[in-house]
């Protein structure tokens, strides 16, 4: 008996989860599983072996040139480069600095800088991983010097660091808008007020943290008005970083992709003013933006592939259709779909649960009747979730491999009434959608 193509689909999604259970590159993964999909669906319509494994090289052939060598994906290169010359230049330690001397007189104001520093720094980076690995870095021994609990210490900047992928410049949301066609500088824009109401929110949390228990967090510190003042020098580059890449592409003064060339020439003449130039530190930022770049292709290669085989069994499309027919509030949908994000983000890493999904999911929130840029919006927020829950809680092991000391079970326990703060944070852009879409409906 044939079987039918939904029937495929679902197979093909089925041998692809088993593929990443079995700790297989999610890339590599998705490439497969794509093109033997594509051949086994072309065999299903009628094509004999041969027409069918023709048929299948072409989307082998075609997809990783013509995706490999498309002009606006140099964004993803470049930002990445702009993140590590921030990084070598040590703008992070500046940040921390000021955010330390301006949150510092509040009780838990070392967790708060450390979460501002975190939100500052994600402006520039746009990876959630070097965000809480640099931070960390900065900020755990000086809280450890002042006494703040482990727990807490390791959970402000661990939860700090989710917001390195949701406040612009994002590499998931340059991923999300290249493979839904939404615009990228539109979905920068809207990670922007949800990343501050989302560091907000972890503010108060550690705030209520240490209103119940003051022992976890030593009493407050005192720095003058000059102290202050001469802190904000640390936050100016930032600023004028931050206002040339992202303040370009809102006024509409740049695209996304000569926002990325100019941010990277504005990071490397920061670095060279700073003295930190040399060719040591030039090979490594290259290096680890061609691992990371290498990564991030090799993932929407696979993505699209996997795509094409969705698109030939017509699942998203029947998926929609489905959905829409139902009568149900659609956003019942909606939180099905957040309950999904939430439990795969337990097992999957974030990147690949985006690119997984946004084939499947993105046609059903356009049929419903959503803005796809507030679904990116939303999405990348929930995806955060998986960063600092357990099993997989990146964001958790890289600040505990900073604290070798501190175990990794009390960092998870710290980091659960920040996973309470991030749910909050989801619930207002989820009902109050206009704060996530209200900056780029000021892009033309």
């Amino acid at each position: 008996m044939a079987i039918s193509p939904m029937a495929l689909a679902l197979i093909g999604i089925g041998v692809l989860l088993v593929l990443l259970a079995l700790g297989m590159n999610i890339g590599i993964s998705m490439f497969a599983v794509g093109f033997f999909g594509c051949f086994v669906a072309y065999s299903l319509n009628g094509l004999n072996s041969s027409q069918a494994l023709n048929a299948a090289f072409i989307v082998f052939k075609k997809i990783p040139f013509s995706q490999a060598t498309n002009y606006s994906f140099v964004v993803i290169p470049l930002f990445i480069l702009m993140g590590q010359l921030c990084y070598y230049s040590g703008m992070s330690s500046g940040l921390y600095d000021m955010a330390h001397k301006l949150l510092g007189s509040l009780r838990g104001g070392l967790a708060m800088a450390s979460v501002a520093a975190c939100a500052l720094f994600g402006a520039i980076c746009g990876s959630s991983a070097a965000t809480a690995a640099t931070m960390g870095v900065v900020a755990l021994p000086e809280m450890k010097k002042h006494g703040y609990d482990d727990g807490m210490s390791c959970a402000s900047i661990a939860a700090g660091g989710t917001l390195g992928v949701l406040i612009p410049p994002s590499t998931t949301f340059i991923l999300y808008g290249i493979v839904t066609g939404e615009s990228v500088g539109k979905l920068f824009a809207s990670g922007i007020i949800p990343g501050i109401i989302m560091a907000i929110c972890f503010c108060i949390t550690i705030a209520i943290i240490v209103h119940v228990k003051p022992d976890m967090a030593p009493g407050k510190m005192k720095f003058t008005l000059k102290e202050k003042i001469v802190s904000l020098k640390g936050g100016i580059p930032m600023v004028i970083l931050f206002v040339i890449v992202i303040g370009g592409i809102l006024t509409g003064f740049f695209t996304a992709v000569e926002a990325s060339a100019i941010g990277t020439v504005f990071s490397f003449i920061y670095l060279c003013i700073r003295g930190k130039f040399s060719g040591k530190v030039m090979i490594a930022a290259l290096k680890d933006t061609v691992k990371q770049s290498g990564m991030i292709f090799l993932i929407l290669i696979g993505a699209y592939v996997f795509g094409n085989f969705l698109t030939v069994t017509q699942l998203p499309t029947t998926l929609a259709t489905f959905v829409q027919g139902l009568e149900i509030n659609r956003y019942i949908i909606v939180l099905v779909i957040i309950i999904i994000y939430a439990i795969m983000g337990c097992f999957m890493d974030s990147l690949a649960m985006v690119m997984l999904t946004v084939p499947i999911f993105y046609p059903i929130m356009i049929a419903l009747g959503f803005d796809g840029i507030w679904y990116g919006t939303l999405m990348v927020m929930v995806s955060q979730l998986g960063l600092i829950t357990p099993p997989v809680g990146m964001s958790a092991y890289i600040i505990q491999g900073v604290a070798k000391d501190v175990p990794l079970s009390k960092i998870f326990k710290g980091l659960a009434p920040m996973v309470v703060a991030m749910l909050v944070s989801i619930v207002l852009i989820l009902f109050v959608p206009q704060l996530a879409l209200w900056l780029p409906g000021l892009i033309s």
